[in-house]
């Protein structure tokens, strides 16, 4: 049977078929529905974790007690997971590990857009790169096999376009496997110095190994057409060229590290021009170059953001004699015909009746600084509200913030770290517990609006409830903040202005930390939405204060602000904002 899949949800049918029992992640884009589809499969236990180096952690005990195991994360979660990862590849594993790392080109929802094939070659563990959503799910139960196999944990790479993209997908039955006995064995899981000793020659001699394999490999292929053009590539690329350059013969590679050097030679002795594409970093290129093959790559093909198929026609036919060999109809799709159509932007905005909309204002009306962090929120550093100074990584917010305190004493009391809940579970405990430990007098404001919002509502520690939606214990904030050495612990409604207002202001006078909890649920969690506001007529001097906040219910109209019924939630920050109380809720207006 054929069904039509995305890259993630082919990741999670593949895992199922492969007989992965324990999967672990932490939500991030482009991987979030990995973890979201593999649930629903029956003997699987799925988990969310607090961060990716628990989830890669609980992978790793789940795969030396031998199971069966899949870890799913985004590339920059792989700089999180990193110190488990290294670690794992001199241990081996006993059952199958696949460590998803899903790439972001062109940066669609990431903060960087990192290649994380280079973790592979760091690591020195097997890479693989699926090109479409049937090789998402058949590499999974390839990378298991090899894991078992050669005893180590196994990288396969998505990029947004795989993991996002649909196409058809032949599924199979699962396959029941029992668990390995776990046997103990300290020389090879407990890495003291002397044993890891011993540990990194067999990574070398696994090396070796692998490097026999991949010359064999199915995954590893050439597809021979025209002989006068030859191109090696892999991942979504992969697709990109045989739209483009049909009649060119392809190293297609599934396995991208270690590379196959001897299938890399005798492909290359056969073609008269030799390319290598690939999105990001030369990281194909370089190895091949390091194999006496000269090749044209990142001197023609950009080394920043996605790799499209006008590009790749664009590009090769700026050098290429062959230019028959190129799909012409590549170049003249999406062609503008009419040089005066301007399609008008639209920046991103928080949603109506966001919790957080109405902290960034006060903290934009109060000049502070602000140290921000990874979220949804992080669009409070946008027009209007302008009010986020830095956003680096998940829990960067808070140790930031205690460093900007100590660089610049003067600021005390203008120097705030604002963080999501799920953010702060999953990083900033440990930048809060240095500000109590050092005597930092940073105030950290929590904006805790029940869910990690940004990746589609996935729960959190403190949600109460698990991945399977089972009710668990909810982690409290503000006895956690108080446990790590906070004495100034203030829950507050972010949409009381006046009230908030005052406590940023008390709390970042105060000479000892606080935390300030702003305390709403999502605006997309809330089932019963309050009466819309409206405005008044005659009453509204179109002063246009209210526009301050950024809500996307409210238009500037000609003579009065104009509010979208349909879409505001009745939170009543525009209302508390208006001189002249214009605004006022659907049914209290007079005339």
């Amino acid at each position: 049977m054929k069904e039509l899949l995305t890259g993630n949800e082919a990741i999670a049918r593949g895992a199922y078929e492969s007989g992965v029992t324990v999967a672990a992640a932490y939500p991030g884009t482009p991987s979030t529905e990995i973890l979201e589809n593999l649930v629903r499969y029956p003997g699987v236990y799925a988990q969310w974790s607090p961060n990716e180096k628990v989830a890669m952690e609980v992978g790793v005990g789940a795969a030396i007690g031998g199971a069966r195991v899949l870890v799913a994360m985004k590339h920059v979660g792989v700089n999180v997971a990193a110190d488990p990862l290294f670690t794992l590849a001199y241990t081996g594993v006993n059952g199958g590990l696949v460590l998803v790392s899903a790439d972001d080109p062109g940066m669609h929802s990431s903060q960087n857009e990192q290649d994380n094939r280079n973790y592979a070659r760091f690591a020195k563990v097997p890479l693989l790169e699926p090109s479409n959503s049937q090789e998402c799910k058949d590499m999974v139960g390839v990378a298991l096999e090899l894991s078992e196999q050669f005893d180590t944990p196994v990288i396969l790479r998505t990029t947004t376009r795989v993991a996002h993209s649909q196409s058809m997908v032949e599924l199979g039955e699962r396959q029941e496997g029992q668990a390995k006995p776990y046997v103990k064995n300290p020389q090879k899981y407990v890495m003291v110095p002397a044993h890891a000793r011993g540990r990194h020659l067999v990574v070398e001699e696994r090396r070796k190994r692998l490097h026999d394999y991949v010359e064999t490999s199915p995954l590893n292929r050439v597809d021979w057409e025209d002989r006068r053009i030859g191109i090696i590539t892999g991942g979504i690329v992969y697709e990109y060229v045989k739209e483009v350059v049909p009649g060119a013969s392809v190293l297609k590679l599934g396995i991208t590290f270690p590379l196959p050097e001897r299938l890399i030679r005798e492909f290359a002795a056969q073609v008269e021009e030799l390319y290598v594409i690939e999105e990001l970093e030369p990281f194909l290129e370089e190895q091949i170059r390091l194999m006496g093959i000269e090749v044209t790559g990142k001197k023609l093909f950009p080394r920043v953001g996605e790799i499209s198929q006008r590009v790749i026609a664009e590009k090769i036919l700026s050098v290429t004699a062959h230019k028959d060999l190129i799909n012409d109809a590549v170049l003249a799709e999406g062609v503008e015909t009419d040089k005066d159509v301007r399609i008008p932007v639209r920046p991103p905005v928080m949603c109506p009746g966001c919790p957080h909309r109405g902290v960034f204002y006060i903290l934009s009306q109060l000049k502070m600084t602000v140290m921000g962090d990874i979220g949804c929120y992080t669009l409070g550093a946008l027009p209007p509200l302008e009010a986020m100074d830095t956003c680096i990584c998940m829990g960067a917010s808070v140790g930031s913030a205690l460093g900007m305190e100590k660089a610049h004493p003067e600021m005390h009391g203008k120097v705030v770290a604002v963080i999501g809940d799920s953010t702060f579970l999953h990083s900033g405990i440990t930048g809060l517990l240095d500000i109590a430990y050092n005597k930092g007098a940073t105030t950290t404001i929590i904006l805790d609006n029940r869910t990690t919002a940004m990746t589609g509502h996935q729960d959190h520690p403190a949600t109460g409830r698990t991945l399977r939606k089972e009710p668990t214990n909810p982690v409290d904030l503000a006895g956690l903040a108080r446990a790590l050495g906070i004495n100034r612990v203030v829950v507050v409604d972010p949409f009381d202005l006046d009230n908030l207002k005052n406590v940023i202001q008390d709390e970042a006078a105060a000479d000892e930390p606080s935390v300030i909890i702003a305390q709403r649920p999502c605006a997309l969690l809330v089932k019963e939405k309050g009466l819309p506001y409206v405005v008044e007529a005659g009453t509204c001097i179109n002063c246009k204060k209210c526009m301050k906040l950024g809500c996307p219910a409210l238009t500037a109209g000609v003579e009065t602000v104009i509010v979208n019924t349909t879409l505001c939630t009745g939170c009543g920050l525009c209302s508390q904002l208006c001189p002249t109380g214009a605004l006022k809720k659907e049914g209290e207006v007079i005339g």
